[in-house]
């Protein structure tokens, strides 16, 4: 297709995206008479739409001085991923440390209800193994509650000994069903770890209880027939199919490294957000328009073509957003708003290149080809390094720097086809005129 006739298509398809980013008018106007856009509203995180935050304060009282920050991030690691299954906008999940203390901060946006948030994340599981004690041991203890009095708290548990392994090793969990009985039961896979240290107590508690406990209550007593190596655990009892099925779900959405007591809950309200939104949004616009005024002026009809292409990939990215979508917060536009300088440094370096053509006395049509051509190099490596270090934040970076990482993605992938593609159909266009030879259309 010449680029004559693909501006026109261009102009017009970029419309109606620009409809989609911002169907409101064309509803309004133009809807009831044609069709009406479909209602797609863009996705904002905790502190433009505000939410729900939450803390959890971490056991660690079993755990090692030098496994509590790797026991934490397991943590974190495991509530992430059961809130994202959920599909809670950009979930901000953070390990802090106070002194000997260790929490963990949730916020979730868009949830306003903190009851609904708490059941969102539901009730976490924490599934652990337990030793049976050795009967004088255990009589010992009973004893010795026995002679503190009827009101005596027991520290530890009179007849099971806590061991290492517990859900921190737990592959997946499946239901299934005896097929003696039909009863449900539920089937565990633990991991490499996992699998040795399960093996290692079923070989010295053949023909003992290798009790399991859930939440600190024992829902499984099954006594050691023999040593298992493959790491497969199995757990009966009185389940009802739902009940199965829920524990299925609860252990294979994360069950706990450790155990965890919620401590905090309140409600976030986005009036902070929405202010900073407003001014963000107002430092965005002028901000293009003096760009904008900066390409016209210098660059004359080449520098408006520019920012005609630099409309249409705001408004391409703005729709990719919505179509993903993306979860946008205030770092995110910021992400947004850095990638449009950087479809601006790719004109900036096109039109240089062209304007060092033309003063050789080369003619126009040359001039854009070879600019082109010349510039893409500087182009390309430019992009290519932003986008390694973005690639960089979104793998290593937590929910925030992600957000940012991801809008920058986008947005330098998008800037790449409107410098290379937008801006270059547009200036061929006017290649063959008599446009290109006036002395408005280029300053050099």
């Amino acid at each position: 297709m010449s680029p004559r006739l693909a501006i026109p298509l261009i102009i017009i398809l970029a419309i109606a995206v620009g409809f989609f980013v911002y169907p409101k008018y064309w509803d309004s106007t133009a809807g009831d008479f044609f069709f009406k856009y479909p209602t797609k509203p863009f996705r904002l995180g905790l502190d433009l739409l505000g939410g729900t935050h939450l803390v959890y304060e971490a056991d660690l009282s079993k755990v090692d001085e030098k496994d509590r920050a790797s026991s934490m991030e397991g943590l974190r690691d495991v509530v992430e991923r059961r809130v994202n299954l959920f599909g809670v906008s950009e979930p901000v999940i953070a390990v802090n440390k106070s002194g000997e203390k260790w929490r963990l901060v949730v916020e979730l946006a868009g949830v306003k209800d903190i009851n609904e948030a708490i059941r969102l994340i539901g009730q976490m599981p924490y599934l652990e193994f337990k030793e049976q004690r050795a009967e004088e041991d255990s009589k010992k203890i009973v004893d010795d509650l026995k002679a503190q009095g009827p009101n005596a708290i027991p520290n530890q548990d009179p007849y099971f000994i806590t061991t290492a392994l517990t859900g921190k090793y737990l592959n997946k969990a499946i239901l299934n069903f005896d097929q003696q009985t039909g009863k449900p039961q539920v089937l565990l896979e633990f991991d490499e770890d996992g699998k040795q240290l399960f093996a290692d107590l079923t070989k010295k508690n053949v023909n003992k209880i290798l009790a399991i406990y859930l939440d600190g209550m024992p829902i499984s007593t099954p006594v050691v027939q023999q040593e298992i190596l493959d790491g497969n655990a199995q757990i009966t009892g009185n389940f009802s199919i739902t009940e199965a099925k829920l524990l299925v779900e609860r252990l294979n959405s994360g069950a706990l490294p450790v155990p965890v007591t919620l401590v905090s809950q309140q409600s976030v309200g986005a009036s902070l957000g929405q202010d900073s939104l407003k001014k963000s949004m107002v430092a965005g616009l002028v901000g293009f328009i003096l760009v904008a005024l900066f390409m016209i002026v210098w660059y004359r009809f080449a520098g408006l073509l520019a920012v005609l292409a630099l409309i249409i990939y705001s408004i391409l990215t703005l729709s990719i957003f919505k179509l993903i979508p993306v979860t946008l917060t205030l770092a995110g536009i910021a992400g947004f708003i850095l990638s449009i300088g950087m479809a601006v440094d790719a004109n900036i370096l096109i039109f240089e290149r062209m304007k060092e053509e033309l003063r050789r006395g080369n003619n126009f049509v040359f001039a854009v080809e070879e600019g082109f051509k010349r510039a893409w190099t500087s182009i390309r490596d430019s992009n290519v390094s932003s986008l390694i270090t973005a690639f960089v934040l979104y793998w290593f970076g937590a929910s925030i720097v992600r957000g940012f990482a991801l809008t920058l993605i986008i947005g330098v992938f998008v800037s790449l086809f409107s410098a290379i593609t937008l801006t270059r159909t547009f200036l061929r266009a006017f290649s063959g005129t008599r446009l290109k030879d006036v002395k408005v259309l280029w300053r050099h």
